[in-house]
């Protein structure tokens, strides 16, 4: 059974730090490449950053600086650190495993989710 599980979220003050985690199992894990991605209300869901089975990332230009994006293949564990929190950042987010394409990162292995949630 294949799950992906987020923690991490949580309510924190604009300027803040999280650091959310993803524990992957029942999948290879370093033969999949990783991603975050985000839903605030009423919008759709969005990428946020990528990693790929060798550790090259990439991160939307929204949170460059801001977000990093790393994988523990021992662990199977994909993280996202984010920093200096903005209210814009108020989304859940959501871990994904899958494979890079031309298309984006393809797969139907999806986490529950996390709330995070940038206010004073």
């Amino acid at each position: 059974q294949v799950r992906l599980v987020e923690s991490g979220g949580g309510l924190v003050q604009p300027g803040g730090s999280l650091r959310l985690s993803c524990a992957v199992s029942g999948i290879v894990f370093k033969l999949y490449d990783m991603g975050w991605y985000r839903q605030a209300p009423g919008n759709e869901r969005e990428k946020v950053a990528i990693i790929t089975s060798r550790g090259r990332t990439d991160h939307v230009d929204s949170v460059k600086g801001r977000f990093t994006i790393s994988r523990d293949t021992e662990k199977k564990i994909v993280y996202l650190q984010m920093n200096n929190l903005k209210p814009e950042d108020t989304a859940v987010y959501y871990c994904k495993a899958g494979t890079l394409t031309s298309a984006g990162l393809v797969g139907n292995y999806w986490g529950q989710g996390t709330q995070v949630t940038v206010s004073s």
